[in-house]
């Protein structure tokens, strides 16, 4: 099926109800409102906020809820069909639905006749009664009915006439919409796209499509189905949810927007896709996933230097979208892999043109791929990398040099308190001023990076600022046992930005002090380029 600009897709967004039902995924009520007010802005058309009648904290989200002025998405509470051989008026799930107060209702309803005789242990006759019903009675209240076929394309697969029967069921009780489900994951792209188009021309109730990622096709699934007809598609960001997932919307949004030509979200949101993204990430607090397409770090990163050459003179070649649109960069990584094409466009980005035909880039570039062979990883360190290339071109300042530090380890502290203490004293030179101080820490590094602050601060007042927030170590040669070469790397910060150094050595507190070193004279140097009030140096 073609689109074209006037066709549009509805983003049922499930995140608040189907995502949290993910293996370690759970949000507070605060969460659950700041993310219902980001999807309102970003332009989701449907957001499914819970199940007011599973629990008391879906109960204050509504209740709060709808306090928060919404401008373009229409809340939806969810919820089952009534209980079997009960009225509708009697059923406590049917008048929390009402209470929650939403404009939308999300029924769902069994479409399989092994759930309906196994799970609901009822007739197919009443289950058809309990969807008509339902339906009919939250339609008759106002309400904007989305209907849920569970499980309907393992039921039509065995019992086509029973899963049509319960469509039109929902149909007759006055739904909305009718969202065909792929409740176990299993169903694959060929298979939604008959079944789809199927009952497109047969039904005429707007379709949409819920799918699960049990087989890992939950995406294409989803836009196969719209091919098919389906103009309203359910999921998650980053495909939250039971078992292995949900549809992610994160992927299926920029496919059909920058791919297909469907209208969903107003165009300028696009570009704050991976803000979406990273937003979701931080509120189940989970680190992004920097492999997610369009929105990870990786997405649009080159590391191979025939692809960055090409790169740089049409990004098209290994780009299928300008990572713009979708609020996401290019990044060239520089490794052993790297050509030259990597060296001047990572120059470029710092500022700096170089002549491809200078020394500098071949000498550079044969350096690096020493050091990496060495176990250095410039992609986790691209401060290091900098600080190289700035070195290499006589453009980083002197700000200070190491003329020895001694390091004491002793069991347990000086006050009586269990664990290693340890004492770094350092001897460094800033211009012809020479430095000699001690401090403690409660390891080596620490305590080195004590001593190399208390040392620089009265010089460099800015450093202060620095703060060290993840530091690893890598044992590259296991079989060396403690004589194995190690990688430490270190990312550090101050206000918003964040720099990543490498150090390798056979010695991790050499290791250590080399990343240690590169973070302190890159955030200095940046701070010299970019606020140059905020750095001072004194030569003595």
């Amino acid at each position: 099926m073609s689109a074209n600009l006037r066709d549009a897709v509805y983003l049922y967004d499930t995140t608040l109800r189907d995502g949290t039902q993910g293996e370690g995924i759970s949000l507070s009520v605060e969460d659950k409102l700041a993310l219902l007010r980001f999807l309102d802005t970003f332009g989701v058309a449907y957001v499914e906020g819970g199940w007011p009648g599973s629990n008391p904290k879906d109960l204050e989200f509504f209740r709060r809820a709808g306090d928060v002025p919404l401008q373009r998405a229409r809340l939806a509470a969810f919820g089952s069909t009534r209980r079997p051989g009960s009225a509708c008026d009697d059923d406590p799930n049917l008048a929390a639905l009402l209470e929650a107060g939403t404009p939308v209702v999300t029924l769902f309803g069994k479409s399989w006749d092994l759930h309906v005789t196994q799970a609901l242990r009822t007739s197919l006759e009443e289950n058809l009664a309990m969807i008509r019903e339902s339906v009919a009675h939250m339609a008759g209240q106002g309400r904007e009915v989305v209907y849920d076929a569970e499980h309907f394309f393992d039921g039509y697969l065995r019992n086509p006439e029973y899963a049509w029967a319960t469509l039109r069921a929902a149909r007759e009780g006055g739904a909305r919409w009718i969202v065909l489900c792929d409740t176990n994951g299993g169903t694959l792209p060929h298979e939604i796209e008959r079944i789809t188009a199927e009952v497109a021309r047969r039904l005429d109730v707007p379709l949409g499509i819920h799918c699960h990622n049990d087989s890992g096709v939950a995406v294409a699934n989803s836009l196969a189905a719209v091919r098919a007809g389906a103009r309203q598609v359910q999921g998650t960001i980053n495909g939250l949810g039971e078992r292995t997932g949900n549809a992610d919307l994160v992927t299926i949004l920029p496919n059909l927007a920058l791919k297909l030509g469907y209208r969903l979200v107003p165009e300028p949101q696009m570009e704050r896709l991976q803000e979406l993204s990273r937003t979701v990430s931080e509120r189940v607090n989970r680190p992004p996933d920097p492999f997610h397409p369009f929105v990870g770090e990786s997405a649009f990163a080159h590391k191979g230097g025939i692809h960055v050459s090409a790169v740089r003179r049409q990004p098209e070649t290994y780009e299928h979208v300008p990572p713009e649109r979708v609020g996401n960069r290019r990044r060239v990584l520089v490794s052993e892999l790297s050509g030259a094409s990597n060296v001047l466009y990572k120059a470029r980005e710092y500022g700096l043109e170089l002549d491809p035909e200078t020394p500098v880039v071949r000498d550079l570039l044969r350096h690096v791929k020493e050091l990496e062979h060495q176990g250095y990883h410039f992609e986790a360190g691209e401060a290091s990398f900098e600080l190289l290339l700035r070195r290499a071109l006589g453009l980083v300042p002197p700000f200070f040099t190491l003329e020895g530090f001694r390091l004491t380890v002793a069991k347990g502290g000086p006050d009586g308190t269990p664990g290693p203490d340890a004492e770094a004293t350092i001897r460094l030179r800033v211009g012809s001023e020479r430095i000699h101080t001690a401090a403690s820490g409660n390891g080596p590094v620490n305590a080195l990076d004590h001593a190399l602050r208390k040392a620089l601060l009265p010089v460099y007042p800015t450093l202060a600022s620095f703060r060290l927030v993840d530091y690893k170590v890598r044992v590259l040669d296991g079989q060396a046992g403690t004589a194995a070469r190690v990688r430490v790397l270190i990312e550090t910060a101050a206000d918003s930005t964040r720099w990543g150094t490498v150090g390798v050595s056979t010695n991790i507190i050499e290791a250590s002090w080399l990343a240690l070193v590169d973070s302190v004279e890159y955030g200095l140097m940046k701070m010299q380029v970019e606020r140059p009030g905020n750095w001072a140096v004194s030569t003595g």
